[in-house]
């Protein structure tokens, strides 16, 4: 979980330390979101290639690479970042690490854990990207309104470092066929792409939470530490429903895509209650946001590999890519919605985003579906 979590944490620190960020760096939301946004999108362009070289490489391998060069991607957040662009660089860069590292770990686990424990195995492991949230969120009261912001990102070096030493020793693991061109069996691409498409608009709305919950909250009149321990009381729930969803998962079997489009509904009836403006509505819609609306990762790689169990790595990185374009683009969009029209609206068309995915999802679940069915029959 640590990996993930070191991986995961350069854009969610830089959301949750934005009204100090941006105060020292001088830019406007929209210029956060395409900080945000490029983090993402270096994760969009290199996920299908480093999913196949996950499992070329080797599980252990590739991790121990990325969290090296996750550590080095910290520390010159820390020292080097002294402009907009340069923060977008560093964040570019970032970006590309944390999909090699994802990628790796859920080949490592696909070929690891046993079956009956897959969903909580990666429940845990979805459960680190909140994690970093809550870290995040604990950073702007306790290092950036008392140190100053950069030390959050020494602070993300160290457990970057900690990852890194508790990684277990062993030979590499490597995905079946690992020495050629990925491909996802003889199976059809298209319900993946589905259900990549599906997945990018469930993390577009995810990544406009994480990215501007702490200052959407500032400017319903909620103050910046209390802002960010709504992130942190948010984060929580996240990883706890994960947890609970991902053994769950394990006890019923079958193809969880049902409950992740019922989770994305949730989740736009809490973003709905952003866009009243409202600092209470923040407070009690936050659990249902991060526990509804941005809790369903786990079940979404769940399904995926249980359908793919051949090659974790090649499929997920599909899939994958679509929910970094998400995480790109929902930053990027909800940040000139503000610039233009406001949090409210902002917030409005992040619940229809989820709206979108929850359809999108259902067809991506019957079009698996039939799949399965028609490969009994062959």
């Amino acid at each position: 979980m640590s990996a993930v979590t070191a991986s995961a944490l350069p854009p969610f620190l830089v959301g949750a330390l934005a009204v100090q960020v941006r105060a020292e760096l001088g830019f406007d939301a929209a210029g956060l979101g395409v900080v945000v946004g490029a983090y993402w999108a270096s994760s969009a362009l290199c996920s299908a290639a480093l999913g196949r070289a996950a499992e070329r490489l080797g599980a252990r391998r590739a991790l121990r690479l990325g969290l090296t060069l996750n550590v080095v991607i910290q520390l010159t957040l820390a020292v080097a970042a002294r402009s907009w662009g340069a923060l977008v660089a560093v964040l570019l860069a970032g970006g590309a690490v944390n999909a090699l590292v994802q990628l790796a770990v859920n080949v490592l686990l696909a070929h690891e854990v046993p079956p009956h424990r897959l969903g909580l195995a990666l429940g845990a492991k979805q459960s680190a990207v909140p994690l970093g949230t809550l870290l995040a969120g604990l950073a702007v009261p306790a290092v950036a309104l008392t140190v100053g912001w950069r030390w959050a990102f020494v602070g993300g070096a160290v457990l970057g470092v900690g990852a890194l030493l508790a990684l277990p020793g062993g030979g590499p693991v490597r995905g079946h066929g690992a020495g050629g061109r990925a491909r996802i069996g003889d199976r059809p691409l298209g319900p993946l792409v589905v259900l990549a498409v599906a997945g990018a608009l469930g993390a577009a709305a995810a990544g406009a939470l994480a990215a501007f919950l702490v200052s959407g909250g500032v400017h319903a009149g909620i103050g910046e530490g209390a802002a960010g321990l709504l992130l942190t009381l948010g984060s929580a729930c996240g990883i706890a429903v994960r947890l609970v969803a991902g053994a769950r998962a394990d006890r019923r079997g079958g193809q969880p895509l049902r409950v992740v489009a019922v989770m994305l509904a949730g989740g736009a009836v809490a973003f709905l209650a952003y866009a009243t403006g409202i600092a209470g509505a923040y407070a009690l819609a936050t659990p249902l946001a991060f526990g509804a609306g941005w809790a369903w990762p786990g079940l979404f790689n769940l399904a995926v590999v249980r359908d793919n169990p051949d090659r974790p790595g090649a499929a997920t990185g599909v899939t994958q890519t679509g929910i970094y374009v998400g995480a790109l683009l929902g930053p990027l969009a909800f940040g000139a919605v503000v610039d233009h029209a406001g949090f409210g609206v902002a917030w409005v068309a992040t619940a229809g985003c989820s709206v979108a995915a929850a359809t999108v999802m259902v067809v991506g679940r019957r079009l698996l579906v039939r799949r399965s069915a028609d490969a009994a029959v062959r």
